[in-house]
């Protein structure tokens, strides 16, 4: 999972809060039903939902502190080195000019 994009992982967060908000709404739907087999089932997807909904928040968390870490850390390097930061700008700018004119 280290390999995926930025926005691969906003997808999954996206997708695993969507699987859980549906996961409650189809509990909440059989909530009348008494049969033995409903309840012990409801009380386990209660159970996955609780962790889930632990680890989701977990794994946010811990994104958004790695995500702060690193426009720390550029800050950092831009103050420091402000012209090697407008070299490289420059640079890329360059090279993406470049590859849109070929189009």
């Amino acid at each position: 999972m280290s390999d995926l994009t930025s926005q691969q992982k906003d997808k999954l967060m996206a997708d695993l809060q969507v699987v859980l908000a549906d996961a409650e709404a189809l509990l909440s739907a059989t909530a009348g039903d008494a049969s033995a087999g409903v309840s012990e089932l409801r009380t386990r997807v209660q159970n996955s939902l609780a962790r889930a909904k632990t680890g989701l928040l977990e794994t946010q968390a811990a994104v958004i502190d790695k995500a702060k870490a690193a426009a720390k850390a550029t800050d950092g390097y831009v103050h420091e080195n402000p012209w090697k930061s407008v070299g490289i700008a420059a640079g890329v700018g360059l090279l993406l000019g470049m590859l849109i004119g070929r189009r």
